[in-house]
């Protein structure tokens, strides 16, 4: 039986509280009626969820906001001095015990969670600490994938982000062009897989295979200020980040692409729109 994991298993037998499912090794979880999709029938396949309640395997049918072995941001509904409860989707909260607590968990505050099995007590539990930028190996990515990422925090380096819900990884501070918040939603770019396993990431697509999307937001831009805009090759990284939320490089190469093709001005100070013949 995969505990903590979303699974299907079969229907062994059933009575007036629910049905009792197995999977091919005849281990067996009980899954409530009140979480059966609908009445079923002995030999049925059912998708269900796996986890522990007071020392037996129980079933559901809803869905974990995460499960053992990825990341996902909680909410804590009761804080004890032993440890910590989370919503985590499912009718049985989440227990983070105080040793895995980064710092204190507070009742009503959102928490970026990590699922794992406990090797001492084989119970699924959640920590708070997490390894800075882990090495990883056989990574189901490629330079340039497109990727969810939920913000961590910031570090020395740049933010530190998940990935997929499962990897950590890092944006550097140089390739941050706009605000990001800890907890937030963002779509990400594989940008380096390093040979120590560690992954960085991008808020924007590389190469020029990509530079359609700058151009776009730099149109979309002059077209909401009325065919003006005051940037140009001699602005500041800075001023044009905080303007389009991209670097100068980005910038040069999406200007220089609408230059040639005829729908932009350059002047020293700012770039016009040209109205189409």
């Amino acid at each position: 039986m995969n505990i903590g994991k979303t699974q299907d298993l079969t229907v062994a037998e059933h009575n007036s509280s629910g049905y009792m499912l197995k999977d091919d090794n005849d281990e067996k979880a009980f899954l409530p009626k009140i979480f059966a999709p609908h009445d079923l029938q002995e030999g049925e396949i059912v998708e269900v969820f796996v986890y522990q309640d007071d020392g037996k395997l129980k079933a559901t049918t809803e869905k974990p906001s995460a499960e053992v072995g990825e990341f996902a941001v909680m909410n804590c509904v009761q804080s004890l001095p032993s440890g910590a409860f989370m919503d985590w989707g499912i009718i049985k909260d989440l227990f983070i015990p105080y040793t895995q607590q980064k710092l204190k968990i507070v009742e009503g505050k959102r928490y970026l969670v990590y699922i794992y099995v406990d090797e001492k007590t084989g119970l699924i539990t959640g920590t708070t600490k997490f390894k800075r930028n882990p090495q990883y190996e056989n990574l189901p990515f490629a330079k340039g994938d497109q990727v969810r990422l939920l913000v961590m925090g910031e570090s020395e380096l740049g933010w530190n982000v998940v990935i997929n819900q499962k990897y950590i990884g890092l944006i550097y501070a140089s390739d941050v062009y706009k605000k990001l918040f800890p907890l937030s939603e963002e779509t990400g770019y594989i940008k380096t897989i390093r040979e120590d396993g560690k992954i960085d990431v991008s808020l924007q697509p590389q190469g020029y295979e990509n530079n359609d999307e700058f151009q776009r937001i730099i149109l979309d831009k002059l077209n909401h200020n009325y065919g003006l805009l005051y940037l140009s090759d001699q602005s500041s990284p800075e001023e044009i980040k905080d303007e389009l939320q991209m670097s100068k490089k980005n910038f040069k190469k999406a200007i220089g692409a609408l230059y040639r093709e005829r729908k932009i001005e350059i002047l020293d100070d700012k770039i016009r729109l040209l109205e189409e013949d």
